[in-house]
């Protein structure tokens, strides 16, 4: 760290020369596990060039249609670099939906019907499906289970592994079986995100056993970390968010579903209604940030990760046990931090929000929110509320009291927020 740099951070932010060198101890250290992901960063920029320049896009793409949004040749040029980025029959790429939740709840709902069962092999989906399913505490109106959809789940191994004797015992013996749901990132739990030859190896069991049930992946968090994505593996059906990965920090809102065209088709019918589905929807003017942060995208992605690796060295310097740690491959943008203390880990996030562009004076602190069952902390002090791609750290406050961090539009801005919330926490 030059002297400019550390005079700035120890005048401005107060932080000691003990964390500054934890920063520069694990700056070093991360630097060799960089190359990989500049490579796949490279490839998918390529990846994404290609898409655009097949699908011939050009400022008129750049639609602000209204009323009905018939005829948005932005909306739908959109869908179909999606589906050459997917490599997959169809995409509905919207900015009506509200967020990663909402295009998971619109696939599930698309495609499962009375008497169906959806299975989840990966344990606990993420808190904020709870509702969606109906295994929320709460009354679960309008859920997948008031609507008479069935659910199953199949735990990890205590080593955190996928349970294929379990799975397979469960397919066997149940006909009403219709979906497995897959989550690629770890949602609120103490596991490493699933690889893609660890999805390509459930996709392959499953279909080896019946081979007309859909694999759906939760694919959150996980766009442009590795060459390839869950289609690409047998994937017929993935859903995620535009405030992630994905949206390259640019996009304002929105969410995607990709996969196999009858059952993207069939969520497209949930999004609106039967008849209609994707031929509807005015897009406001937001194409050219779709298409822009699209483009940004592999970039910022990997930018997130270096993040994510950096977090996770100097926390382990500082003492703390993460997941995973700094020399693992990953699948996804989240860093998962145990603390075993409540005031840590709040204080962690409160330095993460000090450190934000945005609302750098505002103190968070854990409350009741929407779709959580537990009192939910969330630091993101973003240009869009709400971002994940954007640096920012949530925990939901319970034991083992972890944090999971996650985004950075810029390295530079990932290294020094971290900086701040460990000074927070260790001081």
């Amino acid at each position: 760290m030059i002297n400019l740099t550390k005079e700035y951070l120890e005048k401005a932010y107060g932080i000691n020369e003990k964390v500054i060198n934890l920063y520069e101890q694990a700056l070093e250290d991360v630097k060799g596990e960089f190359a990989a992901y500049d490579e796949i960063r490279e490839y998918n920029q390529l990846k994404v060039l290609n898409a655009f320049q097949e699908e011939r896009i050009s400022d008129s793409h750049f639609t602000n249609s209204s009323g009905y949004g018939y005829g948005d040749i932005g909306r739908d040029a959109l869908d179909k670099v999606y589906a050459r980025i997917f490599n997959c029959e169809s995409a509905l790429v919207r900015p009506h939906f509200v967020n990663g939740t909402h295009a998971l709840g619109t696939a599930l709902f698309g495609n499962l019907r009375p008497g169906d069962t959806m299975i989840s092999v990966c344990g606990t989906p993420y808190d904020t499906l709870h509702n969606v399913i109906g295994i929320s505490d709460k009354k679960n109106i309008g859920s997948l289970k008031e609507y008479g959809v069935n659910y199953k789940q199949v735990d990890l191994t205590p080593e955190g592994n996928i349970n294929f004797d379990k799975i397979k015992g469960e397919l066997e013996k149940d006909a009403s079986i219709k979906l497995v749901h897959i989550q690629r990132s770890t949602g609120y739990g103490w596991r490493k995100s699933l690889l893609i030859s660890e999805i390509k190896e459930i996709i392959d069991f499953v279909k080896n056993i019946k081979s007309e049930i859909i694999c759906f992946v939760d694919n959150c968090y996980g766009e442009f970390i590795d060459t390839m994505e869950p289609t690409d593996v047998g994937a017929d059906l993935v859903a995620g968010s535009l405030i992630k990965n994905i949206g390259g920090g640019i996009a304002p809102t929105g969410g995607y579903i990709a996969g196999k065209e009858e059952y993207v088709t069939q969520a497209s019918y949930r999004l609106t209604v039967p008849g209609i589905g994707g031929e509807c929807g005015s897009t406001f003017g937001v194409m050219r940030l779709l298409y822009q942060g699209l483009f940004f995208a592999p970039h910022v992605a990997i930018e997130a990760v270096k993040g994510a690796l950096f977090c996770a060295r100097i926390m382990e310097l500082a003492g703390f046990e993460v997941l995973p740690s700094y020399t693992d491959k990953r699948s996804d943008i989240i860093q998962a931090i145990k603390f075993n203390d409540k005031e840590k880990l709040i204080n962690f996030c409160k330095g993460i929000q000090l450190g934000s562009p945005i609302d750098s004076f505002v103190q968070c602190e854990p409350w009741d929110m929407p779709g959580y069952t537990d009192q939910v902390i969330m630091a993101a002090g973003a240009f869009v509320q709400g971002a994940s791609i954007e640096l920012s750290a949530d925990a939901p406050i319970r034991e083992p009291y972890i944090a999971y961090l996650q985004g950075g539009l810029t390295f530079d801005h990932a290294k020094i927020g971290i900086l701040i919330a460990l000074s927070k926490t260790i001081q």
